[in-house]
């Protein structure tokens, strides 16, 4: 039989009483965790086991009250038909019968709901209102939040966080109820548990014995010999709390500990570093309890990162076996084959190639793919020393160093690169910033090193005579990329690095790469033609794209076996161009340009022609070979067979070839040079080795 109908909000002021205690209690509005979507809408609240109800019994005035003890048992004030009882044992069942008997109860069965358990145990809960120690941050907010704007915060939104954190902070809970941690050093009186001794006199005491026995002393110690002296005759009186520092005052506190108490450190110390989940926890207590002794952060820079998860994204456990041992990449595993010893480098290699701002992923895989581009860069290293054998810097006796006035635009211009590449990895290094670094030196060793520069250096290297001056002015460049190389990567790399000091063929002013300091000596280098060496590495690219469809075709092998027409509509860049298209034939010394700066080396074509028009282009190279003019470089590139006899030395091709009775007729005027400068330097007869018809390397 209904009886009446109303809403829930006409109930609020009225009162009910208590089916098991002779109290009234009244009905109230909830908060915004009572909703229609769960339960009737009418609970019972508990201002003394949960946050919520805590802060519902605040706003209306109602009795705290905490019936359950340290042990989860009922006390006295739950009446002493269940006092001692277990809540979550057979406390449950006996308020159920007390109920059933008090005709209060109209129903009760079993149903599921969400419910927070305790991870270890794997029971259920329980909130109880205890007393605690509170700390309170509102004197010194203001401060708290000044100090946040004298650190580094890295990233930058780590400032965002630590500020929110620290605006809505309440007051600041620093005590536990934990069986190990540092003691709060408070006695209470064991009559009303309420009154404490807590005064400079009994913390100085405190002080003195955790000097001495440590921390540990408060338990193992009685009231009599923890008090001070004062204080030992009425030590009957006194209990001593067993409540544990909250563990972030503790760690907060390592600053005062550490930073401040040795001497070979300092305070503020240079950085903090942790995961990001910090600036709610020791991040914040370190900047609360600084800031409120001494009125300053307690760290100059903050730099947090994630969390490390496998190569799928997942956490890392034991359960899952997908666990990944950092000794075992460095050392490999048991079968060496399935699990190769990357050594210390790769992996630190990873650690400065991810974005360590957020999670990163690590396994296998991507360990080997980490080890290409170590591989890589370590080749790059071995080719530049290799080819310093005979080299002698300057300022050195005898030195066979190009002064810098005197270097191509090529090499001034790959030297300006450098001085780039040091100064964004300097900066990048500075703000912490280490897959910046690590990406703009393997950029800087594939794209600007190996794939251009060192690529077409090969001929200078390999083919001039040993003192030409274009052999000489290349490896005074090498020389200043090996030194800026070994110095930039030294920091992530050190082991690479160290061997690369190690391995110098010539004598160095400090015995390790890590003495002597930041090369600034290679920073200062302007940037240099880079217009000019721009647009000749997009031609490069464009007449490698041409040079594909002809080697498929079997029109030519190698790139020498090419020539190359080149038209471009911009005035500016076809005079340019022009600029840099050297003698017809290979003679040494050169007259049209200095043999460096020059587009049959540095696109490593045998004959390279620019012209005043793309008919021209058509007519001197089938249309299966000319590009369209929508190329990199805005050229009209066509490419076809080399005229002339290949060099038997150099493997460029020439007309002139054994047509001057020259001492080897099958080689050209350039190579028969430097043969004859080679034969007068050693006194031995040049002897032709076996060739083997492919690219010199």
């Amino acid at each position: 039989e209904i009886l009446v109908t109303l809403k829930g909000s006409d109930l609020i002021g009225t009162t009910y009483t208590h089916p098991l205690y002779e109290r009234n209690s009244p009905v109230l509005a909830g908060g915004d965790y009572i909703t229609t979507e769960s339960g009737t809408g009418l609970v019972h609240t508990a201002p003394g086991h949960g946050q919520e109800d805590y802060l519902t019994g605040l706003k209306n005035g109602l009795e705290l009250l905490s019936p359950v003890d340290d042990v989860g048992k009922f006390t006295i004030e739950a009446g002493e038909k269940f006092v001692g009882m277990s809540v979550l044992g057979e406390g449950n069942q006996a308020i159920i019968d007390a109920l059933q008997t008090e005709g209060a109860l109209l129903k009760a069965e079993d149903y599921g709901h969400k419910y927070p358990y305790d991870w270890r145990t794997k029971k259920p809960t329980i909130f109880r209102a205890t007393d605690q120690w509170f700390a309170s941050v509102e004197g010194f907010r203001e401060s708290a939040l000044k100090a946040i704007d004298t650190v580094q915060w890295v990233p930058e939104v780590g400032k965002n966080r630590i500020n929110a954190f620290v605006s809505g902070r309440g007051d600041w809970c620093i005590s536990r109820q934990r069986s190990w941690g540092v003691p709060i050093p408070v006695f209470y009186d064991k009559e009303t548990g309420k009154e404490v001794l807590l005064n400079d006199s009994t913390l100085e005491h405190i002080e003195k014995v955790f000097a001495e026995q440590g921390s540990d002393a408060w338990w193992k110690l009685d009231e009599v010999d923890l008090l001070p002296e004062e204080y030992k005759s009425e030590a009957d009186r006194w209990k001593k709390g067993t409540d544990t520092m909250d563990v972030w005052f503790d760690s907060g506190s390592s600053w005062a500990g550490v930073a401040n108490a040795r001497k070979e450190l300092s305070y503020p110390a240079d950085m903090y570093l942790e995961g990001s989940d910090q600036h709610r926890g020791w991040f914040q207590s370190s900047l609360l309890t600084s800031v409120a002794v001494n009125d300053k952060a307690p760290y100059k820079t903050v730099l947090t990162h994630g969390f490390v998860l496998d190569e799928k994204g997942f956490k890392m456990s034991k359960s899952l076996g997908n666990v990944i041992d950092p000794l075992q990449v460095i050392e490999g595993g048991n079968n060496k084959k399935l699990e190769p010893a990357y050594g210390a480098d790769v992996l630190r290699l990873w650690v400065a190639s991810v974005d360590y701002s957020g999670d990163v992923n690590i396994g296998p895989n991507i360990i080997k793919q980490t080890f290409e581009s170590y591989r890589k860069l370590r080749n790059t290293a071995r080719y530049l020393i290799g080819n310093l054998a005979d080299f002698t810097p300057e300022g050195e006796p005898d030195s066979n160093a190009v002064p810098y006035d005197e270097l191509p635009s090529l090499d001034k211009w790959m030297l300006g690169r450098l001085s780039a590449v040091l100064k964004e990895v300097d900066e990048a290094m500075n703000a912490f910033q280490f897959q910046r670094a690590i990406q703009e030196l393997l950029r800087f060793s594939s794209a600007e090193m190996s794939n251009f520069y060192l690529d077409v250096a090969k001929d200078r290297l390999y083919i001039s005579a040993t003192d030409d001056f274009r052999r000489r002015s290349c490896q005074t460049v090498i020389h200043a990329l090996l030194e800026g190389f070994a110095k930039a990567v030294a920091p992530i790399l050190p082991h690479m690095a160290e061997d690369i000091w190690q391995n110098l063929p010539y004598s160095t002013s400090s015995k390790s790469v890590f003495e002597g300091g930041w090369p600034s000596h290679l920073i200062n280098f302007e940037e240099y033609d880079s217009e000019k060496w721009d647009l000749v590495r997009l031609v490069r690219d464009d007449v490698n794209k041409m040079l594909e469809g002809a080697r498929t075709d079997k029109l030519v092998g190698a790139s020498l076996d090419a020539a190359a027409y080149l038209y471009v509509a911009d005035e500016d860049k076809r005079a340019l161009l022009q600029g840099l298209v050297g003698d017809e034939h290979l003679i040494v010394p050169p007259k049209k340009t200095n043999g460096v700066d020059e587009l049959r080396t540095v696109l490593m074509l045998s004959q390279v022609h620019v012209v005043d028009s793309p008919e021209v282009v058509a007519t001197s190279c089938d249309e299966k070979y000319v590009s369209t003019v929508d190329t990199s470089s805005g050229c009209l590139v066509g490419v076809t067979k080399a005229e002339g006899e290949k060099c038997g030395r150099c493997w460029f091709y020439d007309t002139q070839i054994g047509k001057h009775g020259l001492p080897h007729s099958d080689v050209c005027q350039r190579c028969n040079d430097a043969i004859n400068v080679w034969e007068k330097t050693t006194g031995e007869t040049f002897v032709r080795p076996a060739v083997e018809e492919e690219q010199p390397v």
